[in-house]
C-alpha cells in the first residue's frame, strides 16, 4: 500500500497524548491484540490472481507500517505519512521530486547529515542549493532564483538551536511558487507543527524522539499535498528505502509515550540551562528558552515548549574536547532524543561532513541531549564535567 491517508476521524477532535496512543492502532481484528502486531512476512497469500486483502509484498506495504503512518500523520495533522528507513532517506525521497537544475534553498545551519546529502549526492547529480541565513529576508532575496522550487528550513537547528519563522518563510517561499519542507526532528509534533503554520512537508528522523529509546533507526515523511503525497509515495516503493515491521513497531512503541516524555525532556532541559548560566567557564549558552536567545519570539509563537537539547560554548576546542570526555551521567554518543541524556563534540562527531563549508560549527561548542533522568544528577554531572 505505502501511502495511507493518515486521516483517523475518530480522533481527529482528540488531544495529542490520545492520537499519540490511539490513531491508526486499533486492536488487531483477528486476534484483539491491543498493541498492533509485527507482521513479520515479506509476501501476502492472495486470493487470486491480483486479488489481496490491501497489502501483496512488503516492500510496497505492511499493515505495521500502515498504522505508523497513519499515526504520524495524525500527529503532524497531515493527510498522508511515509515512514522511510532513516531521516536521510526521508529527506532524500523529498530532494528525488526535484529535477537537475532545479533550486532549493537552505538554512545555514542544518544537520551534518542533511548537508552531506545535498552536497555530495544529489548536487552531483544535478540539483542546484544555497545554504542561507534565513532570519535574513534580505539574504533569502538575494539566494532566490527563478528556478528555486523548495526551502529546506530546520528549526530549531541542529546544533545552534537557531529558531526561525515558518509562517514567515512559507508566506515568502509561496508567494514565489515554491515549496516549504521543515525539518521537525528537534521540536516534534508534541511541541510544533509546522504543516498547521504554512509549511507543505514535514520530514522527520524518527530515530530521535519520535522512537524515543536509542534502539532504533527511522524516518518519516508528512504533507497534506495529494500530488507531492502521490509522488513521494512512488518513490517510496520504486526506491524501496523503506523500514522493516520490527523498526516501525519499535516507533509505534515510541509515540504512545510522546508526549509525556516531551514534558520530562523540557523541564529538565531548563533545570541543565539554569546550571550552565551560573557556570564559569561557559561562553555562551544556546536555548530557544531564554530570553535573550535572538529566536525566543519566534519560538514563543510557534513551539508549545522549547525543547530538550541545549548547546554551549566553552573557552575554545581544546577545552570542548575535554569537557565531553569528563561526563558521567551524559553519555558521549552522537545522535539525540532518547530517554537518556547525551554530550558530543559536533564539530568532531555529527557534523564533521562540514568542515570547512559555510556550515562549519565554532570547535568550541558542546551540544547536549537532555534525557528524563532525575535532574539533580545532571546539574551534579555538569558541574563535576565543566569544573575543569
Amino acid at each position: 500500500m505505502g501511502d495511507t491517508d493518515g486521516r483517523d476521524d475518530r480522533w481527529a477532535r482528540a488531544g495529542f497524548a490520545t492520537r499519540a496512543i490511539h490513531a491508526g492502532q486499533d486492536p488487531d481484528p483477528a486476534t484483539g491484540a491491543v498493541i498492533v502486531p509485527v507482521y513479520q512476512t515479506s509476501t501476502f497469500a492472495q486470493r487470486g490472481v491480483g486479488e489481496h486483502a490491501g497489502w501483496d509484498y512488503a516492500r510496497s506495504g505492511n499493515p505495521t507500517r500502515d498504522a505508523l503512518e497513519t499515526a504520524l500523520a495524525s500527529l503532524e495533522g497531515g493527510a498522508h505519512g511515509f515512514a522511510f528507513a532513516s531521516g536521510l532517506a526521508a529527506g532524500d525521497a523529498v530532494l528525488r521530486t526535484l529535477a537537475p537544475g532545479d533550486h532549493v534553498v537552505m538554512g545555514n545551519d542544518v544537520y551534518g547529515g542533511t548537508y552531506r546529502q545535498f552536497a555530495r549526492v544529489h548536487g552531483p547529480w544535478g540539483l542546484e542549493f544555497d545554504p542561507v541565513d534565513l532570519s535574513s529576508v534580505d539574504a533569502l532575496e538575494a539566494a532566490w532564483r527563478p528556478e528555486t522550487r523548495l526551502l529546506w528550513v530546520e528549526t530549531p537547528t541542529n546544533p545552534l538551536l537557531t529558531v526561525f519563522d515558518i509562517a514567515a518563510l512559507a508566506a515568502f517561499a509561496h508567494e514565489r511558487g515554491a515549496r516549504v519542507v521543515v525539518d521537525n526532528t528537534f521540536a516534534t509534533p508534541a511541541l510544533q507543527r509546522p504543516l498547521a503554520l504554512g509549511a507543505d512537508v514535514v520530514v522527520h528522523s524518527t530515530t530521535k524522539y519520535l522512537g524515543g529509546h536509542s534502539d532504533v533507526v527511522g524516518g518519516a515523511v508528512v504533507t497534506s499535498d495529494g500530488e507531492l503525497a502521490e509522488r513521494i509515495g512512488f518513490l517510496q516503493n520504486a526506491v524501496g528505502g523503506v523500514p522493516g515491521p520490527w523498526d516501525v513497531f519499535l516507533v509505534l512503541r515510541g509515540i504512545k509515550t510522546l508526549a509525556v516524555r516531551m514534558r520530562a525532556h523540557c523541564e529538565n532541559a531548563r533545570a541543565v540551562v539554569a546550571a550552565l548560566e551560573e557556570l564559569p567557564g561557559v561562553r555562551q549558552v544556546l536555548y530557544p528558552g531564554l530570553p535573550d536567545h535572538p529566536g525566543h519570539d519566534a519560538a514563543t509563537r510557534q513551539m508549545d515548549d522549547f525543547g530538550g537539547m541545549v548547546s554551549f560554548r566553552l573557552a575554545d576546542e581544546a577545552a570542548a574536547v575535554a569537557a565531553c570526555g569528563r561526563f558521567r551521567v551524559f553519555t558521549l554518543a552522537e545522535s539525540l532524543g532518547g530517554v537518556e541524556s547525551l554530550v558530543e563534540h559536533p564539530g568532531r562527531m555529527t557534523h564533521l561532513s562540514t568542515a570547512g563549508s559555510p556550515l562549519e560549527v565554532p570547535g568550541d561548542l558542546v551540544r547536549l541531549s537532555v534525557g528524563i533522568e532525575d535532574p539533580a544528577d545532571l546539574v551534579a554531572d555538569l558541574h563535576q564535567a565543566l569544573a575543569g
